[in-house]
């Protein structure tokens, strides 16, 4: 994963696919760790993504506000 960001859909559709192999139950139990572990990290990408969305969104909504004031 740290060889470049995924898009917030990506890492979304990446994080199924590690859910579906955990509940398979077909991993060992260090590649269920390892699987977790990398699930959380796309968590955390996510979260920071759409943080930033939103910040962007926030100020884009204000400059239209603004706008309208005029």
């Amino acid at each position: 994963m740290d060889k470049k960001e995924l898009s917030f859909e990506e890492s979304c559709d990446k994080l199924q696919e590690i859910i579906n192999k955990i509940e398979s139950g077909s991993l060992s139990l260090q590649e269920s760790i390892s699987s977790f572990e990398e699930g959380q990290k796309l968590v955390k990408s996510c979260h920071e993504q759409l943080s930033q969305a939103k910040g962007k969104l926030t100020e884009i909504k204000q400059s239209l506000d603004k706008l309208e004031e005029v």
